[in-house]
């Protein structure tokens, strides 16, 4: 749209239904590039993109015009199916229903680039669990801990 000019930076987080482990090394770089591909199709840019075996971390770009639900429902959807017709995972995948959405500025981007980039290494020392609460209560999001993802530890 013309004469619109936006500056929006939203991470996106969701988990594997039941928090199961089903991301695999192997093959979690042809997801990420698949996930890509649906952010990109849609006119959103990627900025960064990495998970766990259980859940996954992304940044985008977006436009005034997305609908974020809309958006994650469709990576959710594709992702889902990709991994299920290329018999990536041993077990049926999913994704568990909903996901946060968290809004950054211009400023933040390269603190948390190297976040998203460095999933591996600080979940030596913090659970997810405690990652996505502590997302919640930095940006005072009002939320009670039976509607949150179903925590299999």
């Amino acid at each position: 749209m013309a004469g619109t000019f936006s500056q929006i930076y939203i991470q996106i987080v969701f988990a594997v239904k039941n928090r199961n482990g089903l991301i695999h090394q192997s093959w979690e770089e042809e997801l990420y590039k698949y996930i890509t591909g649906i952010v990109t199709n849609k006119e959103q840019k990627m900025l960064a993109i990495n998970g766990m075996p259980d859940h996954i971390h992304i940044l985008i770009g977006m436009r005034p015009s997305c609908c974020l639900s809309d958006l994650v429902r469709e990576i959710k959807k594709s992702s889902g199916n990709y991994i299920n017709e290329k018999k990536l995972s041993k077990n049926t995948f999913e994704w568990q229903a909903g996901y946060g959405a968290f809004s950054y500025s211009h400023s933040s981007l390269d603190n948390v680039i190297s976040y998203i980039k460095n999933q591996k290494e600080h979940h030596k020392r913090r659970s997810f669990r405690v990652e996505y609460i502590d997302f919640l209560e930095k940006f005072q999001i009002k939320h009670e801990e039976q509607f949150l993802f179903d925590w299999i530890e």
